[in-house]
Parts: structure tokens; sequence; C-alpha cells
């Protein structure tokens, strides 16, 4: 017996000796598991999709050639044009109106009498095809970009490509202006001439010269990710990106997709959607002690009075939004049918989101910022390609899921990150609120001027804060 016990108490013993090591090194590598984990990035998937018409074709790879792209146009479609602004039908506006009830239908008579007898659309479409443009088919639609390099590059400087993506109502043409900023700074008096860029601008799908997707779903994500195979289908495997508006959604999105291919992010317009107990309360206490939840005394006068600026502002800004997240093809119709409404539906968003003041004015103030020959260009481009429609179901596509529940909602942005907080956008996000989601802004600019169409309001001062931004990064 005696013998037997030291014999099963010598097993016990051989079987701890292999069981507790091993269990000890299950646990140390859960534990190492986890705290790593901890400080994985998490990305979104990039997956893939089909937009083309019906069912996505079983054999044969995609033509992935990118082909060389001009607008153009004919006596038939200019005089289709003009049939129609000459059969306008016009309401009186209420007397001192101004653009309070929407766009002042007496100022609208001067712009339609403009449109009709001086603008020239054949002289537009050269200034349009001053940059070269391309098309090529990813995921079975056509997508649309103009691709700038700079005419001379310093022997030894580096040139950045940077992917530049517009939103509604605006279009590429949005970035005319800023271009030779980037492409050639120096001689545009931009003194940090060491960052040089080629810049590529394309349309987002549904938008302008862009094949309109023929499926339902195109969203953001599906954005990001052809904007990410346009990227490197054009041979580059790390760029910076640059957006405001739906462009500021879709290169976030891009960034959280494939972080490794993104140097760096710089946006305009900053979207938050997480609110929350930290953010009631940096509300609540921000306008008596803004230290002391993070906001200094320029997001003070920004943001405050709260209920104005964030609510009934917003409200009173955003009807359209409403109408294109849940029935765009209804208003959309009368809209893509007369270039008069499509004009006055589209000029009145110039008008107030370049300065909420504009309101007062009767003219809107969009000759103060712009000019028409700009304004109705823009407006052309959704004519002529008949696009109003499509860029108006990106909304519904958009926001018709539950804020939270979507593949980005819980996804922090990693990448370097430069935001201009323009005082005129819609909405002013402070960096205390920002860090919630960028998790590493390397610049933050409370810009002097401007409003939600940077590029083509102020193209100087977004293109000095880009090259900063960009700057700053390539010395990290």
């Amino acid at each position: 017996e005696t013998i037997l016990c030291l014999l099963r108490s010598f097993e016990y013993s051989q079987k701890n000796a292999v069981l507790v090591p091993a269990a000890a090194l299950g646990v140390g590598g859960m534990l190492v598991y986890w705290l790593r984990s901890r400080h994985k990035i998490k990305t979104i998937e990039m997956g893939d999709g089909w937009w083309g018409s019906g069912e996505r074709p079983l054999k044969g790879k995609e033509d992935e050639s990118i082909r060389p792209f001009k607008i153009e146009t004919s006596d038939k479609e200019i005089e289709d044009l003009h049939g129609r602004l000459e059969q306008a039908r016009y309401t009186p506006p209420l007397e001192g109106a101004a653009f309070h009830y929407g766009f002042n239908s007496s100022y609208l008579r001067k712009v339609v009498a403009y449109w009709r007898h001086q603008f020239d659309w054949r002289k537009q479409v050269e200034v349009l095809n001053k940059y070269p443009h391309f098309q090529t088919t990813i995921e079975g639609i056509d997508i649309h970009f103009i691709h700038v390099k700079p005419s001379y590059v310093p022997h030894g400087r580096a040139v950045q490509p940077l992917l530049m993506v517009h939103g509604w109502p605006g279009s590429f043409y949005e970035f005319y202006k800023i271009i030779p900023l980037l492409t050639e700074p120096a001689r545009h008096g931009l003194t940090e001439g060491d960052v040089v860029f080629e810049v590529i601008c394309p349309s987002i799908p549904g938008y302008g010269f862009s094949e309109a997707p023929h499926q339902k779903g195109f969203d953001t994500i599906a954005t990001a990710r052809i904007f990410h195979k346009l990227m490197n289908r054009l041979g580059f495997k790390e760029y910076y990106l640059q957006g405001g508006d739906w462009g500021s959604r879709i290169t976030v999105n891009m960034a959280q997709m494939l972080p490794q291919s993104v140097k760096g992010l710089h946006l305009n317009l900053v979207f938050i959607s997480t609110q929350g107990l930290r953010r009631i309360i940096s509300v609540m206490l921000g306008a008596y002690v803004p230290w002391l939840v993070g906001l200094t005394k320029e997001d003070v006068r920004r943001t405050y009075p709260f209920i104005q600026k964030n609510i009934y502002e917003l409200l009173r800004e955003t009807g359209y939004l409403h109408i294109q997240a849940t029935k765009p093809d209804t208003a959309g119709c009368g809209l893509n049918d007369s270039p008069v409404g499509l004009a006055a539906y589209i000029l009145e968003k110039f008008s107030t989101w370049t300065d909420k003041s504009f309101l007062q004015k009767d003219d809107g103030g969009l000759e103060s910022k712009y000019s028409l020959d700009e304004l109705l260009t823009n407006v052309m481009i959704y004519w002529v390609t008949s696009s109003i429609v499509p860029s108006m179901r990106f909304y519904k596509e958009n926001l018709s899921k539950h804020p939270g529940l979507t593949a980005d909602a819980r996804v922090g942005v990693y990448v370097p990150t430069g935001i201009a907080a323009f005082p005129q956008e819609l909405a002013h996000t402070p960096r205390a609120w920002a860090k919630q989601i960028f998790k590493n802004i390397t610049t933050y600019s409370y810009m002097p001027r401007g409003g939600h169409f940077a590029a083509f309001e102020e193209p100087k001062l977004l293109a000095q804060d880009i090259i900063h931004f960009v700057r700053k990064v390539e010395q990290l």
C-alpha cells in the first residue's frame, strides 16, 4: 500500500508539473492577447461591391484602364437650356423677405437673365477642360476624376499625392482655384514651398460626370472603398486626403478603412455623431467654465448661445436634408426638369452656407463671394449630367440607418489629422469634442473667415492650412 501511495503521489505530482505551467501559459497568453487587443486599431472592413446595372458578371475581369475624358457640349444642349430659361414662371417675393423664405425670386430673375444672355457655357467648358480629366470603371460604374501634377518640381523634392473630395451641392469644380496653389505653391506666394502636391479630385458616384450607382445602398463607406481602389489604380500606396461636407465623411471612412495607406487627413468640416453624458456636461458647463471642459474662448464665441446656433439655425438650414434622406426622387423630378428650379435650389445653399447673415440681403450676398459664372458653372455640371436626383439619393443611402449602428460608428481615426475650423460653417466642433473620434489631431486651426465651401470661397486660406498640416506630418 505504501508503495502504491508513493506511486500515485508521484503520478499526481507529475501531472501537476505539466498542468500548472500549461495553465499559467494559457492565462498569460490570454492576458497578452487582451493587452494587445486593447491597443489594436479597429478598422472598417473594406469588403467589395457592385453598383453596375443588373447582376455582377460571373466571368471576366473588370476593365481597369484609365481613359482620358473631355467635357463636351452641343448646340442642341444649349438651345434646350435657353428654351427652358425663357419659359420660366416666377412667384413674386413677399415684401422685405430678402432670403428668409429661400431664394428671392426678384434676384432669381436677374440671375436667369444673365444665364440666358451673358453666360457662355462653351467658354466655361474650356475652363473645365483646362485640367486633365479621366474616367475608369470601378465596381461596375465609371468614375470621373481630374489629376493635376505640378509643372515643375525642384530637384530632390517629394511630391505628395492629395485626394480632395467635394460634397453637396458642390462638385470637383470647387477645387479649381485651390489646385494651382497646391501644385505650384511658391509661384503663388505660399512660403512653405517645400511641400508640393499632385492633386486628384474625383466626382462622387452619382455626381457630375461619375456614373450613378444602379443599386440601392451606395453610401460613404462604398465611396471610400472605390476611392481607395482609384488611388491604388493610379499607383499610389500612401497619400493624403482632404474633404468637407460629404467629402469629410468619405475621407474619414477612408482613414478608418485603410489607415496604413493614409499619411494624413485634412478636414474643413467635422462630423461628430456621438453624444452621451460627457457631451451634455460639456455643453452645460462650457458657457460658464469653458476651461473645465476643454473649450477655448473662441469655441465659446462660436458655439453659444447653444440653442440658437446648434438647434435653431441648423433646423432652418437643413430642411432639404429631411426631404433628401426620405423621398429624394419626388423633389428631384422638378429639379431635373427645370434649370431655374435647380439653380434656386443649389444657389440658395451658396448664400446662407457661406455666411448666415446673407439671409438679410435681397441678393443673398452671392456675388460678394463668387462670380455668377462660377456659380452657374457648378449648376451646369448638375444640369447637363442630370445628376441632381442621384446626388440627393446619397442622403437617403447614408441617413436611413441608425447612426450608432453603422460600420464606422465605433471606429476611431488614428491617422494624423488636421482640422480647419471656418467661422461661418454650419456648426462648430471644438477640438475637445473632435478628440473623441480623432485620436491624433496634429493641427487645429481657427480660420479667420470663410464658410462651408472653403476651397471655393477662401482657396488661399485653405491651401495654407493644408500645407502647414502636411509639413508638420512630414516632420514627425
